[in-house]
C-alpha cells in the first residue's frame, strides 16, 4: 500500500513540479534574482526530495507554494487546479479553472485545455449537466474532441442514456480510429433488456441485431436473444442463441445453461443436450456441464452409470459440487463405501493441492506456505493461515 500511495503521488505531481522547474529556470534569465532563482529551486527539490520519502503532504504544500507564486504561468496553474481537485478541493479548482478559461489572450489550444479541466472538475463534483455542455462545446472542436467524446461516453452511461453513448461512442471511433464495437454492443444489449422488460420484444430483437453488427462475438447479445426467444415460445431459436453465446465465451456456461437446458427439454431433444454438454466438458474446465451431463445420464442409464461417468469426471478437475453430487449417488446406488471414500479422498487431495493455506488480509494474495512479508503489496505479518487450514 505504501508502495502504490508514493507512485500515485509522484505521477500526481510530476506534471506541477516539472512546469515549475520550467518556470524557475525561463524566469531566472528573465527578471528573477539570483536569490530569488536559489529560493524557488531550493522549494523546488526540497519537495521532489518529500515525494521521494514518501512524505506526499509536505510535497504537496511546497508545490502548492511554487505554484501560488508562479500565478502567470498557464500550465501551472492548470496543474494547480488539476491538484486541487485530486485533494478534494473540487470547489477551489472550479473557481481556479473557470477564471482561466476567461483569462484573455489564450490561444485556442490553452482555451480547449482550460475548458477540458473545468469539465472533469464539473465531473467530479457531480455537476454531470454543466460537464456535458462543457464537453459538447469541445467535442464540436477538433483538437481535444477524442477526450471529451470520453467523457461524454462516460456521462451517458451514468445517465443511461444509452442511444447518446452510442452516438459519442461511434464519434469516438470516427475521431480516432480506435474500435468502440464491443462497448457499443454492450449499449445496445442495455437497450435490449429495457424493451424486453417492457414486454416490446420486436423492439428487443432489433435492439440484439444490432448488438451484433456492433460486436459478432457479443456473449451477451446471446444471452438476450436467447431468453427473448424463450419467452416468445421460440426453443429452436433460443437454442441456437444461447449455444452461440456459451461457444463464444464459455466462462459463461453456469448462465447459460438453466435457460438451455430447459428449452431442449421443451423440445424433447436429450441426445442433442447430450452431445453438447459433452462438447462443453472439452472446453470448459468447471463442473457445471459434467454435473449436468451426469443428471442426463442417471436418468437415460442409472444411477450406476451416472456415479462411474461423475467419479471418472472429477479426477480430473475436482470440485465440492462435485465431491456433493457423487456423495449423493453414491448413497442413492448403496455402493462399496471402501470404493466411494477411495473415491472422495482422492477428489479431496486434489483440492487441497490447488487451494491456497495462507491469505494476505490486505491485498488477497493466497500461497500455499507461509511468508511473513506478502510477495504482492509487500506488507509484513498479513500472510495468514485461513481458517479451514489446519497444521495439527
Amino acid at each position: 500500500m505504501a508502495f502504490i500511495s508514493e507512485w500515485f503521488w509522484f505521477f500526481l505531481l510530476l506534471p506541477l513540479a516539472a512546469a515549475s522547474g520550467w518556470v524557475i529556470g525561463r524566469r531566472g534569465g528573465e527578471r528573477h534574482s539570483n536569490t530569488q532563482i536559489s529560493r524557488l529551486s531550493t522549494t523546488y527539490f526540497r519537495g521532489l526530495n518529500y515525494l521521494l520519502n514518501e512524505q506526499p503532504d509536505k510535497a504537496i504544500d511546497l508545490f502548492l507554494h511554487i505554484a501560488e507564486l508562479d500565478k502567470d504561468t498557464f500550465e501551472t496553474q492548470v496543474a494547480l487546479g488539476h491538484l486541487f481537485r485530486r485533494r478534494g478541493e473540487v470547489d477551489r479548482a472550479i473557481r481556479l479553472h473557470q477564471a482561466l478559461a476567461q483569462r484573455p489572450g489564450l490561444n485556442d489550444a490553452q482555451k480547449i485545455q482550460a475548458l477540458l479541466a473545468l469539465g472533469e472538475d464539473y465531473m467530479r463534483a457531480g455537476l454531470l449537466d454543466r460537464a456535458e455542455t462543457v464537453f459538447g462545446d469541445l467535442a464540436a472542436l477538433d483538437a481535444r474532441a477524442p477526450l471529451a467524446l470520453r467523457h461524454l461516453i462516460g456521462i451517458y452511461q451514468a445517465e443511461r442514456d444509452w442511444d447518446k453513448a452510442i452516438e459519442n461512442a461511434r464519434q469516438y471511433e470516427a475521431a480516432t480510429g480506435e474500435s468502440m464495437g464491443k462497448l457499443v454492443a454492450q449499449f445496445e444489449c442495455e437497450i435490449a433488456e429495457r424493451h424486453r422488460t417492457a414486454g416490446d420484444l420486436d423492439a428487443a430483437r432489433a435492439a440484439v441485431a444490432r448488438a451484433y453488427e456492433a460486436d459478432a462475438n457479443s456473449v451477451r447479445a446471446g444471452m438476450i436473444e436467447g431468453r427473448i426467444e424463450n419467452e416468445s415460445g421460440n426453443d429452436a431459436g433460443a437454442i441456437r442463441a444461447l449455444e452461440r453465446a456459451a461457444r463464444v465465451d464459455p466462462d459463461y456456461l453456469p448462465d447459460i445453461l438453466p435457460a438451455l437446458l430447459a428449452s431442449y427439454e421443451r423440445v424433447g431433444d436429450t441426445s442433442g443436450a447430450r452431445k453438447f454438454l459433452a462438447e462443453m466438458t472439452e472446453h470448459y474446465r468447471g463442473i457445471s456441464p459434467v454435473l449436468a451431463l451426469t443428471r442426463m445420464v442417471e436418468t437415460d442409464d442409472g444411477v450406476p452409470a451416472a456415479r462411474a461417468y461423475l467419479a471418472q469426471q472429477l479426477k480430473d478437475r475436482p470440485s465440492v459440487r462435485g465431491e456433493a453430487a457423487l456423495i449423493d449417488l453414491s448413497l442413492a446406488e448403496g455402493a462399496d463405501p471402501a470404493a466411494t471414500l477411495s473415491d472422495l479422498k482422492h477428489i479431496t487431495d486434489q483440492l487441497l493441492v490447488r487451494n491456497p493455506s495462507y491469505r494476505c488480509n490486505r491485498c488477497g494474495f493466497g500461497a500455499r506456505s507461509h511468508h511473513w512479508q506478502c510477495p504482492s503489496c509487500k506488507e509484513w505479518g498479513t500472510v495468514k493461515p485461513l481458517l479451514n487450514y489446519a497444521v495439527v
